[in-house]
């Protein structure tokens, strides 16, 4: 069974031809659709670029954009700047505690941005409680909202992709090279600018992009706590709710500005990874050692302070949901009733996120596992297409998804909606972390295993179900299980597309700290972190690498 690179109408070719017209259908035609709206003008049908102009004319719309490409373009640099020592101490010395450190860096970046910013209100915010601790001694804080509180928010939750990076970078570095310097004088920080940084640049360039693309198209973060501070996804959702009932073109114009935006960054990306790029055997690969005296306590102390800042915010979410509360206020004491009121009041929410992401999971998994087959043992032309289909959601905002879907599926002509269509919005939106995982299990398992099954007589279609979907297992489970973390903590397309009867934990939490319920949204946020460790714990489990990189 050789890869054919020409298409077969076998069981295959109706497989690719079946999930293309799905794309089409629930993909390609909402984007064509928020297009057609961008440029044509509903009363009299003519070509018009009307709603662009609007947007680039007026300072208060152009305003957002540069607002989010400087709030954006800081989080990279800030990203970069802790991101890339920690990862270099991480591996280059032995820290006390480094496992649970790194778990608790995964974490701060898995769990939803906009936790990040609520926690960081209640710390921070007017009456937060590092505020009013200071205040009894006639110290004023700092405001945390506006730039700067979406900035520490962002880096905070970002940093730890950096880190990733650089850390799985380094992981193919020869020592060789390290001794090799050492032995002609370059140690300590010339040894980490004038080596270890050039070694790395690809990967930080690239990653760097990728928290530049995540910071710009977050949603979540800037509308809890940006206040005046309007960024570019806040003026998508605000335009597209404020004219579901009459003329959506300007938000479709919008929404296209975004797509090509992000599709920019995400080809920079792509160009950065390619054009740096260079391949390293790490036949000696660098090997801990421990620090002794003051170098010691300063690499340690950078180590638990970073990732101190970037956790505290999570456990104080957890510690806030066991105080007493008051109408919209905390008081003395400790309790369950944050819980107690949060299961009578908002119990089909927590139902709702183990059964609206676990369909779209199961979906996720078994159109991933096809893709992934199809792209890797069946190379064509239309497979190909295939491939480059399924990977353009990743990098449009959510936002954008969200309102492809509403103003397509929304209508009298075609009308989905409820469950199915949050259900679908989160397939294509979610699925490329599982495909992506499966390619790259099903690349390594030998063509010929598959060809002696099928010379024994089984089918195409029992030996992939019965022999190629069990040795894929490992990598299908892993891109489950962090599409899983991403489904439940989805809210930027969610809380477009929801309804009463469709409300998840991310949507309650957001609409629960607007109304000011800060007791019943810590206890949501607090078991959505526990899902969050629960699904973290078991990707390491079924992960056949020790450590998490990327």
């Amino acid at each position: 069974m050789k890869n054919n690179h020409k298409f077969k109408l076998d069981i295959w070719g109706f497989i690719t031809l079946g999930i293309l017209f799905l794309y089409a259908l629930f993909f390609v035609l909402p984007l064509c659709n928020i297009l057609y709206q961008a440029v044509i003008d509903k009363t009299t049908g003519q070509l018009t670029f009307a709603y662009f102009a609007k947007f680039f004319s007026k300072q208060y719309y152009f305003s957002t954009l540069i607002n989010s490409f400087k709030v954006s373009f800081f989080t990279m640099i800030l990203a970069i700047c802790i991101g890339t020592p920690l990862a270099y101490f991480f591996t280059m010395y032995k820290i006390k505690g480094k496992k649970i450190l790194q778990i608790m860096i995964i974490l701060a970046s898995m769990s939803a941005p906009f936790i990040g910013a609520y926690s960081w209100i209640l710390l921070l915010g007017r009456n937060g409680v590092v505020t009013n601790f200071f205040k009894g001694f006639g110290i004023s804080t700092p405001p945390i909202y506006g730039f700067v509180g979406i900035l520490l928010v962002f880096v905070c939750q970002l940093f730890p992709l950096i880190f990733l990076y650089v850390q799985g970078a380094l992981k193919n570095v020869d020592n060789s090279l390290i001794e090799a310097s050492k032995n002609l004088g370059c140690e300590g920080i010339s040894l980490f600018f004038k080596i270890i940084v050039p070694l790395v640049i690809p990967t930080i360039l690239a990653g760097g992009l990728l928290v530049f693309m995540r910071a710009i198209s977050d949603f979540g973060t800037p509308m809890l706590i940006g206040e005046g501070y309007r960024t570019f996804p806040v003026l998508i959702f605000g335009e597209f709710m404020s004219e579901v009932k009459g003329d959506d073109g300007f938000a479709s114009a919008i929404a296209i500005v975004a797509i090509i935006i992000t599709a920019v960054f995400f080809l920079l990306q792509k160009y950065a990874s390619n054009r740096f790029s260079f391949t390293m055997n790490a036949l000696h690969p660098i090997e801990s050692k421990s620090l002794k005296g003051i170098k010691n306590l300063l690499v340690h102390a950078f180590c638990y302070i970073v990732v101190g800042i970037a956790f505290i915010p999570q456990m104080y979410v957890v510690y806030t949901s066991f105080k007493n509360t008051q109408g919209l206020l905390f008081v003395e004491g400790y309790s369950l009733k944050s819980y107690e009121l949060a299961f009578q009041r908002l119990g089909n929410t927590i139902i709702n996120t183990f059964k609206i992401p676990g369909i779209a999971l199961l979906l996720i998994l078994f159109f991933a596992i096809l893709i992934a087959y199809l792209v890797v043992r069946r190379k064509n032309a239309l497979t190909n297409t295939l491939d480059i289909t399924s990977m353009i959601p990743y990098i449009i905002p959510g936002s954008v998804v969200g309102i492809a879907f509403g103003i397509t599926f929304k209508n009298k002509f075609f009308s989905i909606s409820g469950l199915l269509l949050m259900v679908i919005a989160l397939v294509v939106r979610r699925l490329p972390y599982t495909i992506r995982s499966s390619v790259a299990i099903l690349q390594q398992i030998p063509l010929s295993i598959e060809e002696a099954s099928i010379s024994l007589g089984a089918s195409k279609l029992k030996t992939f179900f019965k022999i190629t979907v069990p040795m894929m297992a490992s990598g299908i489970i892993a891109g489950a299980i962090l599409s899983w973390v991403t489904l439940i903590s989805e809210l930027s397309t969610a809380i477009i597309l929801y309804t009463t009867k469709t409300k998840t934990l991310t949507i309650s939490i957001y609409t629960e700290v607007l109304r000011g319920n800060y007791g019943i949204a810590a206890a949501l946020s607090t078991i959505l972190t526990l899902l969050t460790i629960v699904s973290l714990l078991l990707f390491m489990k079924f992960s056949k690498n020790k450590d998490i990189t990327m």
